[in-house]
């Protein structure tokens, strides 16, 4: 068994990591795509720019090229977040869980801000340690994957359908204990992969995705994406439909659902459902 999967795992990387190459790729030529050689004299300066990595990207490249890990997310997942980025970036980019992929959302968000919360403080450590160039937040979260029925239960009540800030709201899934950046910033794209929720263990995503979905439906202006992985489970299939809302569904690829949520607040009417 291990002769047979040890060329897989090789495959398997050697294909990120063409992927990864041709994003970085991709990039440097957008980023680079507004300088124009006006004359004969600028031509050597508009090389030398052009033929710099930003030293994020090369961070990136040199990271997964010598590490023996692959991101949690499939290559056809990861297409669909970079195609998003392709058109937003670059923007604010908030993403629950730190992973083998938080280097490569930070880079493919290039000159923009990408933020990262997670509750293991432990493996804060590590990856600070590793990639200190990271922007990541400390979080703690106090609920139980069990309790998943009795909230979804309690989402259902009047005051889980006001869209309002997170730290206002009575509903009892509303979190309100992370950092301020949280509330006062304008997410462009959100991805939830955060907290752990299987085997019956950890705190579950369920008070995430619906704060997640205050926070999208409550922006002051324009649109956010937010991808929600792992919906092959229930917290997260259920979760996400409810609180996200089936209208806002724009794909599925394997494991990852994309829902563009349009902000509550410049919606003319006062009377919008929280779920169309």
């Amino acid at each position: 068994m291990k002769s047979k999967s040890q060329p897989s795992m090789i495959n398997l990387k050697l294909m990120f990591l063409s992927f990864f190459f041709l994003l970085v790729l991709y990039v440097i030529l957008r980023s680079n795509s507004s300088f124009q050689p006006i004359g004969r004299s600028s031509y050597p300066s508009f090389l030398s720019i052009c033929n710099k990595i930003p030293p994020s990207l090369a961070t990136s490249l040199v990271h997964y090229a010598t590490s023996n890990i692959t991101p949690q997310q499939d290559l056809q997942e990861v297409s669909r977040t970079l195609r998003v980025l392709e058109k937003k970036s670059p923007c604010n980019f908030l993403v629950f869980g730190l992973g083998f992929d938080s280097l490569m959302w930070a880079s493919l968000n290039h000159r923009g801000r990408t933020v990262f919360l997670e509750d293991n403080k432990n493996w804060t450590k590590m990856v600070k340690k590793q990639v200190p160039s990271l922007e990541i937040y400390d979080v703690s979260y106090n609920t139980d994957i069990k309790q998943a029925d009795e909230l979804l239960y309690a989402g259902k009540s009047e005051e889980c359908k006001d869209v309002v800030d997170p730290r206002s709201s009575k509903c009892p899934l509303a979190i309100k204990n992370f950092p301020r950046i949280v509330y006062e910033t304008e997410w462009d794209v959100i991805m939830v992969d955060a907290p752990v929720g299987s085997y019956n263990k950890g705190p579950g995503r369920m008070n995430t995705i619906y704060t997640v979905g205050l926070l999208a439906k409550n922006k002051e202006d324009g649109e956010t994406d937010v991808f929600v992985h792992d919906i092959e489970r229930k917290v997260e299939d259920t979760f996400s439909r409810a609180f996200l809302c089936d209208a806002y569904i724009i794909e599925e690829a394997g494991r990852l659902r994309h829902f563009n949520i349009p902000s509550h607040r410049t919606i003319a009417s006062s009377r919008t459902p929280f779920c169309p």
